[in-house]
């Protein structure tokens, strides 16, 4: 994945400057953004806060002019560009930042062609966005404060010691709803003695929810995420010379 290209395209309309930086470095962990756009109408004075940072990023900015009163003209340039990028670009995948339903459509065609797709938006995000991705990324959680936040508090470890940060308030789904959503996660990726590779389980709860994230519930890793919960039993077994381990979970 670190190796796949990928086209950045924000709609700058509805995206927030000031969380670019952490933005970007989240696409980084999905591959290399080779294509990095930013579309609006530049002449208006709500874009100011843009200019700045898209240079320092290296970030094109597209100029697009409001044709009409109360019409929308930069979506329809970004949706162009993403068809025309599908075809030339030899790209493995598109991130789509915007909190715009209007996107649901372009995802589904983008992955319909077998492209990667990543959605970048704010919690008011409609859900048929986020669905039709294949993994949506709340901009909320990629802010600076809300690491901060989520730090400030340890979790104690079983038997003693602290492991990592205590849960923030969660963002997305309640407590019931994600005890289902890794119950259901767990029991489709186990072996028949009940136990389940990490990695597989958390592969399988992004198939569910699109939207799912660790960093959602104040957990900087899936995997301290499922220690924290009561009903999952975790354990970790050593690979190769030791220096290395692998980590399993099960229901209680």
């Amino acid at each position: 994945m670190a190796n796949d290209k990928l086209a950045v395209l924000i709609d700058a309309d509805n995206a927030q400057a000031a969380c670019l930086p952490e933005l970007l470095s989240e696409v980084a962990r999905y591959g290399t953004a080779t294509v990095k756009r930013a579309y609006g109408d530049w002449t208006t004075p709500n874009l100011k806060a843009w200019k700045e940072t898209l240079h320092k990023h290296a970030v094109q900015p597209v100029q697009q002019f409001r044709y009409t009163q109360g019409k929308n003209a930069t979506d329809s340039a970004l949706i162009i560009d993403a068809m025309d990028l599908l075809y030339t670009g030899h790209l493995h995948g598109f991130c789509l930042v915007s909190s715009d339903s209007d996107f649901t459509r372009l995802a589904t065609r983008l992955r319909e062609s077998g492209a990667a797709v990543y959605g970048f938006g704010e919690k008011k995000t409609p859900e048929p966005f986020v669905a039709a991705c294949d993994k949506f990324i709340y901009t909320e959680i990629l802010r600076p404060e809300s690491i901060a936040v989520a730090a400030q508090q340890p979790l104690a470890a079983e038997g003693g010691g602290v492991i990592m940060a205590a849960p923030a308030a969660p963002v997305s789904a309640p407590a019931k709803a994600l005890r289902v959503s890794l119950s259901q996660a767990i029991e489709s990726s186990a072996k028949e003695n009940g136990w389940a590779a990490m990695g597989a389980v958390g592969a399988m709860m992004q198939k569910i929810d699109p939207a799912f994230d660790a960093r959602n519930f104040g957990y900087p890793k899936f995997g301290a995420l499922v220690r924290a919960q009561s009903f999952a039993e975790v354990k970790e077994i050593p690979t190769g010379d030791g220096s290395t381990s692998a980590l399993y979970v099960r229901l209680r």
